[in-house]
C-alpha cells in the first residue's frame, strides 16, 4: 500500500503543474511576465484604453439638427477652443486657480513637516501623521459641504471677522481656500518624507561650521525640500486643475475647465467637444511632468 502511494506521488510530482513551475523557475523573464500580465492589461484597456478613446473623439463633432454624434475627423473643437476668448480665459483661471492652491500648500506645509519630521517626538510623529490622513478618510462632499456652511454669509467665517458680510464668500477667492484645505495632506506627506531622510548630523554640522539658521536652510535643508515640494506639487496642481466639483459647491459664477467639461456633457449633450476640453488639463500635466522629471521630484513619490 505504501508502495502505491509514493509511487502515486511521484507520478503526481511530475504532472502538469510541476513541470510549468519548474519551466517557470528556469525562465526568471516568463514568470516576471506572468505576473505583470494582469495589471498591465488592466492599465492598457482601462487607463490608456479611456485616455485613447477621449483623444479620440475629441476630433468628432455633433449634428446641430439631430444632435447625433459625427465621427469624421476635424479640428473644429480645438479651433473654438483657441480662437474663442472664453475658453481662453478660463484655461488661464484654472492654471491660475491651481498654482495659487499649490502656493498655498506649500507655504502651510513645509513648516508642519519640518515640525513633524525633526522637531517633533518620534513618540507624537505617527500621532501627527495619522492627523493629516484622517481628513481624506472623511467624504470629499462632506467637507465641500462644510465649508459652503462656514463661508455662507452669517455662518463662522463672516462671524471671525468681525461680522455679517465681511467673509470672503462664495467664487474665487472660496474655491481657492477650499481646493487647498482638500488638497493640503497631498503636500504635507511628500515633504515630510523628503526632510525625515535629511539626517539630523547634517544639521548639527553645519551648525558646528558656524553656519547660521539662513544658511542651514539654503545649504542644506533646501536641496532636499524642493524635489519633495515638487513632488506634492504634481497632486495639488493636477487636483486643482480638473476640479469641478468644489466650483460647484462654493465658486458661485466661477467658471473653471471641469465646469465646461461637465456643461457640455449635461446640458448641452456635446461629448466631443467635452473630450477636447478634457484634454486641455492632460496636456498641461504632461507639459508639467516633462518639466519637472529633471529635478528629481518624481523620486520622491
Amino acid at each position: 500500500m505504501s508502495l502505491l502511494s509514493t509511487d502515486a506521488g511521484r507520478s503526481g510530482s511530475s504532472g502538469p503543474a510541476r513541470r510549468l513551475a519548474a519551466w517557470l523557475h528556469r525562465h526568471p523573464s516568463a514568470r516576471l511576465s506572468a505576473l505583470l500580465s494582469a495589471p498591465v492589461l488592466w492599465l492598457g484597456v482601462a487607463y490608456l484604453g479611456s485616455l485613447a478613446v477621449l483623444f479620440l473623439s475629441a476630433f468628432w463633432t455633433v449634428n446641430s439638427f439631430t444632435g447625433e454624434v459625427v465621427r469624421q475627423p476635424t479640428l473644429d473643437n480645438f479651433r473654438t477652443i483657441v480662437t474663442d476668448a472664453v475658453y481662453r480665459t478660463v484655461t488661464l483661471r484654472s492654471i491660475g486657480v491651481a498654482v495659487a492652491v499649490t502656493l498655498v500648500d506649500a507655504a502651510i506645509a513645509l513648516p508642519m513637516a519640518f515640525f513633524m519630521a525633526k522637531v517633533a517626538a518620534p513618540r507624537w510623529r505617527r500621532l501627527l501623521v495619522v492627523a493629516i490622513l484622517t481628513p481624506l478618510w472623511a467624504s470629499y462632499l462632506v467637507k465641500a459641504y462644510a465649508w459652503r456652511v462656514m463661508l455662507a454669509n452669517g455662518g463662522p467665517v463672516d462671524w471671525l471677522l468681525g461680522g455679517d458680510g465681511n467673509g470672503p464668500g462664495y467664487g474665487l477667492t472660496a474655491t481657492i481656500l477650499v481646493l487647498s484645505y482638500l488638497w493640503l495632506p497631498y503636500m504635507i506627506l511628500p515633504i515630510y518624507a523628503g526632510l525625515e531622510r535629511l539626517p539630523d548630523s547634517l544639521l548639527d554640522a553645519s551648525a558646528d561650521l558656524g553656519a547660521r539658521a539662513g544658511r542651514t536652510f539654503r545649504s542644506v535643508v533646501l536641496p532636499i525640500v524642493v524635489p519633495a515640494v515638487v513632488a506634492g506639487s504634481i497632486f495639488t496642481f493636477s487636483l486643482s486643475l480638473g476640479d469641478y466639483i468644489a466650483v460647484q459647491i462654493v465658486g458661485g459664477k466661477t467658471q473653471l475647465i471641469g465646469n465646461l467639461v461637465y456643461a457640455n456633457i449635461g446640458a448641452a449633450n456635446n461629448l466631443p467637444f467635452s473630450a477636447a476640453l478634457a484634454t486641455i488639463p492632460v496636456l498641461i500635466m504632461v507639459v508639467y511632468l516633462v518639466a519637472v522629471r529633471r529635478s528629481g521630484a518624481l523620486e520622491e513619490l
